[in-house]
């Protein structure tokens, strides 16, 4: 498992005062709240800094940095990914997964026959998820990610079940 989660990517600055805009990528923003540090990727190296203010406009969530006190300090970091680590937001309910744990994980109908590997899921508010399985030739598959379908999801071997309902073979 990845040390490392994605959580949302810096796309503006704010104000004067080093404030930075970002697009998250968190199923809830208010996760921002919980954190005391971030870590920003550069090139292949992991930069902690230090939340020191949390807010928010429209869809988008506004951080300060300590240190960051400027509006020339904040538009370096334009466009720069936000990392958390696993360990700092705590542990899942049972039956809820981080998406990225699930990208790559074989999948496979109940009868054992394999569909292809998941490559991205969808998160679609006030709906289901929608798994996007991909075969060895690229074709793509979509499933509803309720629980007629995804029947067992297997981390440690790195495998889903599903049961394919009329309509989705």
């Amino acid at each position: 498992m990845k040390e490392y989660l994605e959580l949302g990517q810096i796309v503006n600055v704010k104000g004067l005062k080093g404030e930075v805009k970002l697009n998250s990528f968190a199923e809830d923003n208010s996760v921002f709240e919980t954190l005391s540090k971030i870590f920003l990727k550069r090139k292949n190296e992991m930069i902690e800094k230090q939340i020191e203010k949390v807010g928010y406009h429209k869809n988008q969530v506004i951080l300060k940095f300590k240190g960051c006190d400027s509006v020339d300090e904040a538009e370096k970091l334009r466009n720069t990914y936000l990392f958390v680590k696993r360990e700092d937001l705590g542990k899942l309910p049972e039956g809820v997964y981080y998406i990225a744990d699930l990208i790559g994980l074989e999948v496979y109908t109940d009868q054992n026959e394999f569909l292809g590997k998941v490559d991205d899921i969808y998160s679609v508010a006030g709906a289901n998820d929608i798994y996007v399985v991909k075969d060895e030739m690229g074709k793509t598959k979509l499933l509803p990610g309720i629980p007629d379908v995804i029947l067992k999801i297997d981390i440690e071997n790195a495998k889903i079940t599903v049961h394919l309902l009329e309509g989705l073979d």
